[in-house]
């Protein structure tokens, strides 16, 4: 067993009649599963999952003491993009990312979801291994979301990223851009992937049968 503090905010809070509860979860407790054990009914849409004040996947496992917070939609005005980004090294859970880019103000989605090959310039690829400088790497990604945002006057942005290893086949980058109509969804999503090779401090080590090396910044 572990113990958890889960934190509510706005009427999440006035709905569970607190802002804070300790709970007692199972060994392998996942973030998207603090909801139902908090045995609060059906659960609303758009809601962001925080796991020691970091945004992360539903699919985050929980170790004893995490504080887990349950975020929703952020106000601002009707007109305010919603910005998400984070660094993980779960595997990347695609349907949360897409639903926490939902939104009633949209008419487009356009995603990209970059996966593992399983061999590149006529090698066999093993593994990969993502190294990111992390704190600088979540304000270069807001940067560039923010930026997409603007310039394509999106309704909201979703971007998550692995580090650690991630094998052939596995998502090691996910983005959503929500927009109101398709062209301007599809442009941010591809100048968005375009400026994560260029400025946000990742880096992959590709493991071959025979050897290793690392590449540079981007995916």
């Amino acid at each position: 067993m572990a113990t958890v503090t889960i934190r509510l905010f706005a009427g999440l809070r006035e709905r569970a009649g607190t802002g804070r509860r300790e709970l007692d979860v199972p060994d392998g407790t996942t973030a998207g599963a603090i909801w139902l054990l908090l045995d609060l009914g059906d659960e609303p849409a758009g809601i962001a999952y925080a796991v020691n004040r970091t945004y992360s996947d539903r699919s985050t496992v929980l170790a004893d003491g995490d504080e887990v917070a349950l975020i929703p939609p952020v106000s601002g005005g009707s007109d305010v993009p919603r910005i998400g980004v984070a660094i993980t090294a779960d595997p990347i859970d695609i349907a949360a990312a897409h639903a926490r880019a939902n939104d009633e103000r949209a008419g487009a989605q356009a995603a990209f979801t970059g996966t593992v090959r399983n061999a590149t310039n006529g090698k066999d690829v093993v593994r990969l291994e993502y190294e990111a400088y992390e704190e600088m790497a979540v304000e270069e990604l807001t940067r560039i979301a923010n930026q997409a945002a603007a310039d394509h006057d999106l309704v909201a942005v979703e971007i998550v990223h692995r580090t650690g290893v991630v094998l052939p086949g596995d998502a090691s980058v996910v983005i959503v851009s929500t927009s109101r109509h398709r062209p301007s969804a599809i442009a941010a999503t591809a100048w968005i992937i375009e400026q994560l090779k260029v400025s946000v401090p990742i880096w992959k080590r590709e493991v071959y049968l025979d050897g290793s090396v690392w590449v540079g910044q981007g995916s």
